[in-house]
């Protein structure tokens, strides 16, 4: 392997888990090359909720099958599937059901908070080293529950969170609007969580993820990765579409969904498929926010985020080529307008992402079982932004050989 490519580690994906990734092993001494079709951030972690949640929840289990039928046929409900694209969900639908059983449950639920119990230390570190403390809040996020049965059914969940030993405070009637006067009288209960923080801008913080690793000497290449081949001198060629190939010693695939394809072309294909999210970003809501605000029961989010108020979350599952069906977002403010009454929508956008989704909820993290020097930080679903700089570290660890801090057999690749 030539002398140039021995340090080099190309990394396919500027979402917040590539450049996380980039920024990481830039400093450690690597010399990277982030590629991306796009500019840096322009993707799926656009327009993400800018939540850092640690409390890690299991998409599947037996609490979740019973709401299925009821979601797939309410037409304002949490999760919405598109008729035509059933058939193509089923066998990752299987598998999703059989990570919810009990005995896989707790093993789901132990790797999830492995990494979220190391999440808020590991991005203040890394904002730190880029010189952006500032885009990290100090306030939590308020669950909210507009009825004690809502409340009932996530008791669940709460005992998770006690298990773990994390932090919460139940609200309830004037408690809830002293924290957060603009949240409606009429929701019956509320859970502080002081530590899920949120980011003052999502979009703003890969900008300044991607900028520091180009000052610290990455370089960016804007090209479609086609494939990825190994040579006989060990080296790893990373093909593009428009002709030109880039060597290294090591390949990170942190590009979303779109890992999807690229492993399937290495041999070991994953059950990654896209939840699309949407959101709208309201930067005249007539109202000011000091917390996030969840709605479990919803499934959605409002955030103080971006200059503004952004409303977003719920799941589409249509595939990657389907056009999007902004009567989604509109549901959602529909939704918060409810319990935020004073909530308007003027100077308001709308979007759609794809979140890169596994049917048992954890990341993949792993190296490669098929090509030496290639390795995966992908399928974080709902949770890329408070796993990416955790992810950072761990691909840090595994690209230098060194032991990572986290048992990282549920995040292989092989595990379908």
């Amino acid at each position: 392997m030539a002398d140039e490519t021995k340090k080099r580690v190309v990394v396919v994906g500027a979402g917040v888990i590539g450049a996380s990734i980039a920024f990481e092993l830039q400093r450690r001494g690597r010399e990277v090359t982030l590629i991306d079709k796009g500019e840096p951030g322009r993707g799926t972690s656009f327009g993400n909720m800018a939540s850092i949640a640690l409390d890690f929840a299991a998409g599947s289990g037996p609490s979740t099958w019973k709401k299925i039928p009821g979601w797939l046929l309410d037409p304002e409900g949490p999760v919405w599937l598109r008729p035509s694209y059933a058939a193509k969900m089923l066998p990752w639908f299987l598998r999703f059901l059989a990570a919810g059983r009990p005995s896989r449950l707790r093993e789901i639920e132990d790797a999830g908070m492995s990494l979220s119990l190391r999440a808020l230390a590991d991005l203040r570190e890394m904002l730190q080293a880029i010189g952006a403390s500032e885009l990290l809040t100090e306030e939590g996020c308020l669950a909210i529950y507009e009825t004690e049965a809502e409340f009932t059914a996530d008791r669940g969940h709460l005992a998770m969170m006690q298990r773990y030993g994390l932090e919460f405070e139940v609200l309830s009637n004037g408690a809830i609007q002293y924290h957060e006067p603009a949240l409606s009288p009429a929701i019956a209960k509320a859970v502080l969580l002081p530590d899920n923080k949120s980011v003052r801008d999502p979009y703003k913080l890969v900008v300044k993820l991607a900028d520091a690793a180009l000052a610290a000497g990455a370089t960016f290449v804007s090209g479609t990765v086609r494939n990825i081949e190994r040579k006989g001198d060990g080296s790893v060629v990373v093909l593009l579409d428009n002709g030109s190939r880039v060597e290294a010693a090591s390949v990170v695939l942190a590009a979303g969904v779109h890992t999807r394809s690229l492993a399937a072309k290495l041999g070991e294909p994953i059950p990654l498929e896209t939840e699309r999210g949407y959101h709208t970003q309201i930067m005249k809501p007539g109202i000011s926010m000091r917390y996030s605000v969840i709605w479990p029961h919803r499934a959605f989010m409002v955030t103080p985020t971006a200059g503004g108020i952004r409303v977003g979350g719920n799941v589409e599952l249509a595939g990657l080529d389907a056009a999007p069906d902004f009567r989604r977002p509109r549901v959602l403010v529909r939704h918060a307008q409810r319990v935020l009454p004073g909530l308007k929508v003027e100077e308001a956008t709308e979007w759609m992402g794809h979140r890169p989704a596994l049917p048992d909820t954890i990341p993949i993290i792993s190296p490669s079982s098929k090509m030496p020097g290639v390795f995966y930080a992908t399928g974080h679903g709902h949770l890329g932004l408070t796993y990416a700089a955790t992810t950072a570290r761990l691909i840090g660890d595994m690209v230098s050989r060194a032991k990572p801090s986290v048992d990282m057999t549920p995040f292989r690749i092989d595990r379908y």
